[in-house]
């Protein structure tokens, strides 16, 4: 098996045990982020409650499903590639180093350019399951007329009324109604721009790393093994760095794939990303750019941190198991 192959496996397992540990985090935050009404200023654990409250339990995790999807598709996808470009940087700087020109080390710009790549192509094959999953954490449920209308005891006609059902197929149809197959790639501009997110966070996340085994390697009763809890802290730290930098346009990618208003206001229907990014100065403000940061930091960060620890447990395990394999069988030769 690869070493690529093992990356991609183990990123697709760390990212579904994080997204489904952080998923109702990631539904307040994007209901926060899509929301326009300026009078609403609810904490996240107050939203939480209310959506609770008036959608039922089951709404914290509406779009769940295409979103583990997606986690497993884009985390198996970014480092697949990740690691064929991480390969292909590091024979060259290997081969740099045989003709004597630098020390065969890969610098912080190319890693920088290794995640863009990765991150690019990610964006392009994954962007139609995000759409997907936005529509479904921003729709709320709607209700209509029941077919058997009661009495009450005083003589007055009681309507029942029935929740509509929204799944994936509804969000599916829904988008496509609406906007054609460019729909599920709305939000890809800037979404291909907060490629820069994941690029700043493994590059922050590889340089602590790297600095830690250095520091370790000269520590020779510590050793060189790096803990859980430590490769949990540093991912944590990484994606906290890069959450602050790129989080407006996370904003407006999320404003351009929720359901937008046709009517009317045209305050809330956005034609592209340079129209949104204009009328939200106009109309909210700065302020509209950081809706909802509060909420993202804590998701975003332990999100990271839990898939950046699970992930390196993972490969360890799975290079074990295939080492054992290895020389068992080379015994039994």
């Amino acid at each position: 098996m690869s070493d690529a192959l093992i990356n991609g496996l183990a990123g697709a397992g760390g990212g579904i045990i994080a997204q489904t540990i952080t998923f109702p985090l990631q539904t307040v935050n994007t209901r926060q982020q899509t929301e326009r009404d300026e009078r609403r200023n609810e904490g996240t654990i107050e939203q939480m409650y209310q959506v609770v409250k008036r959608e039922g339990w089951n709404r914290l995790y509406g779009g769940l499903t295409p979103s583990l999807v997606g986690t497993a598709v884009s985390q198996g996808v970014y480092y697949y590639f990740y690691q064929i470009f991480r390969n292909r940087v590091e024979a060259t700087a290997l081969e740099r180093k045989i003709r004597g020109i630098g020390d065969g080390s890969v610098g912080m710009l190319s890693s920088l350019a290794v995640a863009a790549l990765a991150g690019c192509t990610n964006v392009l094959l994954t962007n139609p399951i995000w759409v997907v999953v936005t529509r479904m954490q921003t729709h709320t449920k709607k209700t209509q007329p029941g077919n058997a209308p009661t009495i009450d005891s005083e003589g007055a006609v009681l309507v029942k009324k029935e929740q509509l059902p929204f799944g994936t197929s509804n969000a599916i149809q829904e988008i496509y109604d609406e906007a054609g197959l460019w729909g599920f790639w709305k939000g890809v501009f800037p979404t291909l721009i907060m490629v820069s997110n994941p690029s700043i966070q493994f590059m922050l996340y590889e340089t602590m790393l790297k600095k830690l085994k250095e520091r370790r390697s000269l520590n020779k009763k510590s050793g060189v093994t790096i803990t859980a809890l430590e490769i949990f802290l540093l991912g944590a730290l990484a994606k906290l760095g890069a959450t602050v930098v790129t989080y407006p346009l996370l904003v407006v990618k999320s404003r351009l794939q929720a359901k937008q208003t046709t009517g009317g206001d045209k305050t809330r229907h956005y034609k592209g990303t340079l129209d949104a990014i204009m009328k939200m100065i106009h109309y909210e403000g700065l302020y509209g750019f950081y809706k909802g940061m509060n909420t993202k930091i804590v998701q975003s960060v332990l999100a990271a941190a839990i898939l950046f620890m699970v992930k390196e447990e993972i490969v360890t395990v799975v290079r074990r198991v295939l080492v054992k394999e290895s020389k068992h069988g080379g015994l039994k030769r």
